[in-house]
């Protein structure tokens, strides 16, 4: 316990002191302080000023072209009011050919060529993935197609457009778990989750690794026991991780109590410093498992590499791993089906269960025996591959020369 305790300190201590550790940290701390400020300084900067009014001709031209003047200018109205403050509405008579032309050249942003009150043209120079104008148009000549048909039918104009006005209301009860509010700190939390096990496992190899080919385990090992100087690695790298964490998201919860008040309006800031304590409970305790275990066998695996050079492709099989389970957490994340057959399973594989089953957690209603099983695996899990890890690094430390082959590591653990 003795060997264990210094071993793990004196490489907690080599963390706290080295300078990229450090200006990681410090650096993270401070973009998040500069982005949670920002509404204030704009605030403060903004006090006094008048709002610059914005000028009509400055706007990007939309070109609207009709059959005939009385429905163009019809269209150029009810378009103009649709896109107030964002384009300025031109009517002309334009064919086909000068409207791609005054598009080509950036005289015109883009241009709606109709043929009747439902059929139209679109014409743009590139479309963006936030294109709106085609959904905007599309709403306001079917409203104005539908308030027409009214008045055709008999209706007059008021009755009509009091018909059309009319809004529904609806009453919301939520009898599982609101994933708009809890998407974005389930990305956030998933992906953290993510960069600090692989980096603080190819850490935990990395180190391994170095000090085989500097020959300073040779001396390491008179003076210590293999098993206890590998728990002390991995320990001390997962103390180093919680102790980053702890500081990067206290502080920004520090600098958003600061500045609450001018994030009230923002809803998606607001609920992601709202999360729920129990979800930062699971949080923490599927980070621990999950950086435990993968750090156990980042460490084993370190330790039958005699180079640097060879750590990259020796931890292959473990990164792809959770790579896809990465993948897959993130594309059912966006979907909004972290219940499909596929997270349902990798909840329950230890590999992949800290990332599947936080995000279901955090995303949907999970029956707490299903809980209690993904992490009974992963803490079974745990132990043995920690079991399994020491007996590999015991016999994989003076290990030096070529890369021992599976067999041979299977080799190892039954000696």
């Amino acid at each position: 316990m003795k060997q264990f305790k210094t071993i793990m300190n004196f490489e907690l201590m080599n963390f706290f002191k080295n300078k990229i550790f450090i200006g990681i940290t410090v650096f993270l701390m401070l973009l998040v302080a500069i982005v949670l400020f920002i509404p204030r300084i704009v605030d403060a900067t903004s006090q006094g000023e008048e709002p610059t009014p914005i000028d009509p001709n400055d706007l990007p031209v939309v070109i609207v072209t009709a059959p005939n003047d009385v429905m163009g200018l019809v269209l150029q109205d009810v378009l103009q009011q649709a896109f107030e403050g964002s384009y300025r509405v031109e009517f002309t008579h334009d064919d086909a050919q000068s409207i791609e032309t005054l598009i080509t050249l950036g005289a015109a942003s883009r241009a709606f060529a109709f043929e009747d009150w439902t059929v139209y043209t679109y014409y743009v120079k590139n479309i963006s993935i936030s294109d709106y104008a085609t959904a905007v148009v599309d709403g306001v000549i079917q409203n104005l197609y539908r308030l027409n048909s009214m008045v055709s039918a008999g209706m007059t104009p008021e009755q009509a457009q009091e018909i059309m006005s009319i809004a529904p209301t609806h009453e919301t009860i939520n009898l599982g778990v609101d994933q708009t509010n809890n998407f974005l700190y389930t990305y956030i939390m998933v992906i953290a989750l993510f960069m600090i096990i692989m980096l603080y496992g190819q850490m935990v190899a990395s180190n391994v690794a170095s000090e085989k080919s500097t020959r300073a385990m040779e001396l390491l090992v008179t003076s210590a026991k293999p098993i206890s100087m590998m728990f002390g690695k991995v320990l001390a790298a997962c103390a180093a991780g919680l102790v980053q964490i702890a500081l990067i998201f206290g502080s920004a919860i520090v600098f958003y109590r600061l500045n609450e008040s001018y994030w009230a309006s923002d809803e998606i800031i607001s609920s992601l410093f709202n999360i729920p304590p129990e979800l930062l409970i699971y949080m923490l305790v599927f980070f621990l498992l999950g950086f435990l275990l993968y750090a156990f066998m980042y460490g084993a695996i370190g330790s039958t590499a005699s180079k640097l050079e060879d750590i990259n492709t020796a931890v292959m099989p473990i990164t792809f791993i959770f790579i896809i389970a990465y993948i897959l957490v993130i594309f059912s994340l966006a979907s909004g089906s972290v219940d499909n057959v596929g997270m349902v399973i990798f909840s329950y594989v230890p590999f992949t269960s800290p990332m599947a089953m936080f995000a279901r957690l955090a995303m949907s209603v999970v029956a707490w025996w299903e809980i209690a099983i993904s992490i009974g695996i992963l803490v079974a899990t745990v132990v043995t591959v920690g079991i399994l890890a020491a007996r590999i690094y015991r016999a994989g430390v003076l290990l030096y020369g070529t890369k021992p082959t599976f067999k041979e590591m299977f080799k190892m653990l039954r000696n």
